[in-house]
């Protein structure tokens, strides 16, 4: 699919020669610092040297002192309390990581996480109930709460406090709970307001610790929890998560935790960076909750030791298999459904439905047609006697005011600007396609259905070399807000022959006036190979990575895109 190469324009030109000029650097590298509102030399120290050091104090936070004095107050009275959390990656680390902690000093302690199709996301009346009929007397909630006022107020009733560690943004209401640690709260003075909610109940037990002379080296055995929340939950690589990002997989890649060890086993990968957490534990994580329960993965990043470990892993394995048959299933089915109907195949929206496919994955199918015709993408199925989905947005098109403007024909529906979930019933399911295809057809530019290609700067080859490399090297990790950066070299010319290699995969050496040569990957690009071999000029977008071949290592480009050079066009 051919991209929209959008090139970012340079900004505050004078704090990038004041960078370049302090740190020695390229003025490329100065400008790429400046653009993640990096503009002095002392930002850019903590920029590329972060330490645990520069963790912002928990006791920051609106609430956390209230929260630990009532944790405390549990603990000396033998209170039963119970550790709450959502059944994706970010809630299920987040009980982990609290429940690993607090068991070592409190035997009285329980954890919840709901169903995903009986009780949904969020605290559920079910859950309170269990807490009550168990003896609890407090349940701190992760990675939900901010918006169960009506449960929380029913928790109260039974004289269940609650604790709410959170990282959504909260409603109009703040629920009456004991404490409640939200960052976004407008009132909150916390100074980094981007925390997953691992994050979060990292925090509160930082907090803990300070309070009960624990020293911090005791908390870094839960940084690779923590790092995996920061990359499956896509918040921001900035500020504190970056620094907790930094040092989580130092943890993962060196002493991770018994469940994390057994799941990097069975993975089959050795080393992995934010990207690999996303694409390879992550879902693995994630498989339990999707296709049967969650609890799995909680008992695998609570296990006490490597056996143990080992036998969860295998069934959260298995459980993830079954998920990618599921998920390879339904995109098959979706994109014969789709191009076997032209009707379909020409609209500025794709909506598909099917009654059997399973609802613990349609959310990843609406992303994976998203990528293959790039448009605004709803895939739904029947559940509960509903018909229920996931909706998926393309860059710069607000899916949220578009579900909205047909709020009339659903039961509810609810997410943001470019994830949203919905439900309906099935006889108003025909008149949903046609109203949300003529809202999108009417709104939607003509260029936001094509994809962008984000530029960050224009390199010469020639400027590429070891040092260029290496201060590029410490950007990481990569991840939103600190994305890998992608750089343009025009009027480059092959050397020798390309090739098209693997799947479709082109591969070639390039160099640009009197730079060194460079190999070039392009990973799905081979449609390009009649661009690049025909002895004109051309441009390539590309990120720059380090290639290991039989323990030698050399600078690679990995391509992102290739057109003609305008003036050879």
């Amino acid at each position: 699919m051919q991209k929209r190469w959008a090139e970012q324009d340079l900004k505050n030109l004078k704090a990038i020669k004041e960078l370049r000029d302090q740190l020695n650097i390229d003025e490329v590298l100065a400008a790429l610092l400046v653009a993640r509102d990096i503009t002095t030399y002392e930002d850019a120290r903590n920029f590329f040297r972060p330490s645990l050091s520069h963790l912002h104090d928990p006791f920051l936070m609106k609430g956390m002192e209230v929260a630990v004095e009532r944790i405390q107050r549990a603990l000396l009275s033998k209170e039963k309390i119970l550790i709450y959390g959502d059944y994706d990656v970010d809630g299920t680390t987040s009980v982990a990581l609290v429940y690993g902690f607090l068991r070592k000093y409190h035997y009285h302690i329980d954890y919840y996480i709901p169903d995903r199709y009986k009780e949904g996301y969020g605290i559920s009346t079910q859950g309170i109930d269990y807490a009550h009929e168990h003896g609890i007397t407090l349940i701190i909630a992760l990675d939900c709460g901010i918006k169960s006022v009506d449960k929380v107020d029913y928790a109260n009733s039974l004289g269940i406090d609650f604790i709410i560690c959170d990282h959504h943004t909260p409603g109009s209401i703040i629920p009456e709970a004991v404490a409640v640690l939200d960052p976004k709260q407008s009132d909150c003075p916390y100074p980094y307001k981007e925390l997953s909610g691992c994050g979060i109940g990292f925090k509160l037990i930082q907090a803990f610790a300070m309070r009960n002379n624990i020293a911090f080296e005791d908390l870094e055995c839960y940084l690779d929890l923590v790092v995996v929340s920061i990359a499956s939950d896509i918040v921001p690589i900035t500020g504190e998560n970056r620094v907790l990002a930094k040092f989580g997989l130092q943890r993962l890649n060196t002493a991770p935790c018994h469940g994390m060890a057994a799941l990097i086993e069975i993975a089959g990968k050795k080393q992995y960076t934010i990207s690999d957490v996303v694409f390879t534990l992550g879902p693995r994580i994630n498989a339990s909750g999707r296709i049967d329960d969650a609890r799995h993965s909680v008992n695998l990043l609570i296990s006490e030791n490597r056996d143990i470990a080992r036998s969860h892993s295998h069934v959260i394995n298995i459980k993830n298999t079954e998920r990618k048959e599921h998920d390879t299933s339904i995109t098959e089915q979706a994109l014969a459904m789709i191009a076997a109907d032209p009707a379909l195949l020409n609209r500025k929206t794709t909506v598909v439905y099917n009654e059997s496919w399973h609802k613990g994955v349609i959310g990843i199918v609406a992303s994976r047609l998203t990528e293959k015709y790039y448009r605004p993408t709803i895939v739904l199925t029947q559940s509960n006697g509903h018909v229920s989905g996931s909706a998926r947005s393309v860059i710069g098109f607000d899916l949220y005011e578009a579900l909205n403007s047909c709020s009339d024909l659903f039961e509810q529906f609810g997410g943001h600007k470019y994830a949203a979930g919905l439900t309906l019933k099935s006889e108003n399911l025909l008149a949903f396609q046609e109203r949300f295809e003529n809202i999108v057809s009417q709104t939607i530019p003509d260029e936001l259905l094509i994809q962008e290609q984000v530029i960050d700067a224009s390199l010469d080859l020639e400027k590429i070399d070891g040092k260029f490399f290496r201060v590029l090297s410490q950007f990481a990790p990569y991840g939103p807000l600190n994305t890998t950066p992608v750089f343009i070299s025009h009027a480059v010319q092959c050397l020798g022959s390309p090739q098209t290699v693997g799947n479709n995969h082109l591969k070639m050496t390039v160099k640009q006036g009197r730079s060194h040569a460079f190999d070039c990957i392009g990973f799905g690009l081979g449609e390009y190979i009649d661009i690049v071999q025909g002895g004109l000029p051309f441009d390539i977008c590309y990120t720059i990575e380090e290639n290991v071949w039989k323990d030698k290592r050399s600078i690679q480009l990995n391509l992102k895109g290739v057109r003609r050079t305008p003036q050879h066009d």
